[in-house]
């Protein structure tokens, strides 16, 4: 895995949801463990735990999938803000996906937060990725 660690977690959880992974694992730093549990909080996964491994922290997320079908809960999951190109949004441009049925998760100045508290705070911020 290289530097950029949310494009990491954001494959890594793609991946696993088309192999029908039951858990995946990315590396622990503040912005996985936040967009980690807005994930848990919304309903897309079902668990976040940490592992250490040596001296190398991982969070190991435990996917969350429709219990007949094994369609997973998280259809999709685009990452908008990387490196090569930031995508920044004030807090009344904030994009809407598919008619708040998806959640937009942003880097605001009070942390990372979804959509919906970024409007209630007025705040903006960078774009980091869609999930629905």
């Amino acid at each position: 895995m290289g530097n950029d660690t949310i494009g990491s977690m954001i494959t890594c959880i793609r991946n696993g949801n088309l192999s029908k992974a039951k858990t995946v694992e990315v590396p622990a730093t503040q912005i996985t463990r936040s967009i980690a549990n807005i994930l848990l909080q919304e309903g897309y996964i079902a668990n976040v735990r940490e592992r250490q491994y040596n001296a190398i922290r991982m969070l190991v997320i435990t996917l969350k999938y429709q219990t007949k079908t094994r369609k997973p809960h998280i259809t999709i999951i685009k990452y908008i803000s990387k490196p090569g190109l930031r995508v920044y949004s004030n807090h009344q441009d904030i994009p809407q996906f598919l008619g708040e049925m998806g959640i937009v998760i942003l880097s605001t100045s009070k942390g990372i937060m979804m959509h919906r508290e970024a409007r209630a705070q007025k705040v903006g911020g960078e774009v980091l990725c869609y999930v629905w």
